[in-house]
């Protein structure tokens, strides 16, 4: 079987981890993978004499009206990109994200099966996310959705399947499980986008509060934008406080984190399935994330980690301070994380994606 594969925006955010986690199993299943999508990410990495990738450039502006004329040519390049299938049998389109909706209608009009991963959370987004989430939902054979949380909120029922994220083993192996030196550590982590909605602020303030101990947040931007932003927001960083920028790999900074947070306004955005606090949970860290979305999903009250809204700051405060000077405390929080991550392995989503793939419609 071949999968046409299409991903709009190649970076290192979750979604295209997640696609090279899922390719690199149909491959391992016996599929040859054509991949479509931009240069520059985690994409980059896949290899394997089945696959054949396909480049071209695109990236995001702050300029509305550029970014919309750049997605647009995206479009029309996967429609007609995708031509190139119309004779050949046994192919599945399978599109990551609800973006790229040029390679879907394609698809469609061939009469190929469509299947869309889907990992956004377009009921909270803007009308144009709405709007391709009504087109998803015309045009899929085949919906994944990343948390029943996600699933809930789309009105189409038939053929929509729950598949949770998952990591892939060599990432897991990059951690030895030691919850007595994570705690030595002293040092709580956040890895976001650069968004207000995500916490960033707040997760300034909070090193602020608590000096005693040590805060690094991993942005998913360029030093010199988050230069800009800690100008523009007047963010006071502390000698305790690490701002460091996109990162090729996170791995090195869970390994050198306490504790790991989800500061997301749920107010403003929900998260669909949290993949940040996966990472920290295969590492034995304790979590504290949002009391909504898919996230909360990963999350036992006070056996693996705390769900608490973000506008309650004082309560994550004093959260973070009795994790990190109760060691009994924190040595149960790690080890029911690290034993709560072992549901979400490779294996598993590999088995669950290559079952929905294989289906005859």
């Amino acid at each position: 079987m071949k999968i046409a594969a299409f991903h709009l925006f190649n970076d290192y955010s979750g979604s295209p981890k997640v696609l090279r986690l899922v390719l690199s199993g149909l491959m391992r299943k016996g599929c040859s993978i054509d991949l479509l999508t931009s240069r520059g990410g985690v994409l980059d990495e896949l290899q394997g004499d089945q696959l054949r990738q396909y480049r071209y450039s695109y990236h995001f502006s702050t300029n509305p009206m550029v970014t919309t004329l750049r997605y647009t040519y995206a479009q029309i390049y996967m429609f007609f990109f995708s031509l190139r299938y119309l004779f050949k049998k046994d192919v599945v389109f399978y599109i990551n994200t609800i973006l790229p909706v040029g390679a879907a209608l394609a698809g469609r009009m061939m009469g190929k099966r469509v299947i869309y991963h889907y990992h956004e959370n377009s009921f909270a987004k803007s009308g144009f996310y709405r709007r391709l989430a009504w087109a998803m939902a015309r045009l899929a054979s085949d919906i994944i959705c990343v948390s029943e949380f996600q699933k809930s909120h789309l009105s189409r029922k038939e053929n929509v399947h729950v598949v949770p994220n998952a990591l892939p083993d060599t990432f897991v192996a990059q951690f030895t499980f030691d919850s007595e030196k994570a705690f030595s550590k002293q040092c709580v982590l956040m890895v976001t986008s650069l968004k207000k909605y995500k916490g960033v602020l707040q997760f300034c303030e909070l090193a602020n509060r608590l000096p005693q101990f040590n805060f690094s947040m991993v942005l998913n931007d360029s030093q010199e934008t988050i230069d800009l932003f800690v100008k523009e927001n007047n963010i006071t960083v502390g000698s305790n406080l690490k701002l460091f920028p996109r990162q090729d790999d996170v791995a090195p900074f869970y390994a050198d984190a306490s504790m790991v947070l989800n500061l997301t306004d749920a107010n403003m955005a929900v998260e669909t399935f949290g993949l940040t606090a996966l990472e920290a949970m295969s590492a034995g860290l304790p979590v504290i994330v949002p009391t909504r979305g898919g996230v909360a999903e990963l999350v036992e009250d006070g056996v693996n980690g705390y769900k608490i809204d973000v506008r309650e700051l004082d309560v994550i405060e004093k959260k973070i301070a009795e994790i990190l000077t109760d060691y009994t405390m924190y040595e149960s929080l790690s080890k029911s994380a690290f034993a709560k991550s072992k549901n979400y392995s490779e294996e598993t989503i590999n088995e669950m994606i290559s079952a929905i793939v294989w289906i005859e419609k």
